[in-house]
């Protein structure tokens, strides 16, 4: 099942997070994935999702198959 991340883009476009298993609670974010981790770590997850948000997102349409 995909995923709606449209509000975490929106807050996060740019920028490093660090998401709970879930994948859709943000733990913390950062300029690096460095930063998000470590701040990620400092809050007590050991092993947060590290994904980067984008700065600006494409449609694309139909296939390459």
């Amino acid at each position: 099942m995909a995923i709606d991340w449209t509000k975490i883009f929106k807050k996060y476009k740019g920028l490093w997070v660090a998401l709970k298993d879930d994948e859709k609670t943000v733990i913390s974010s950062g300029k690096t994935a460095r930063v998000a981790y470590s701040k990620a770590k400092e809050k007590g997850y050991e092993n947060p999702i590290i994904t980067r948000m984008p700065r600006n997102l494409h449609m694309v349409v139909g296939s390459n198959l």
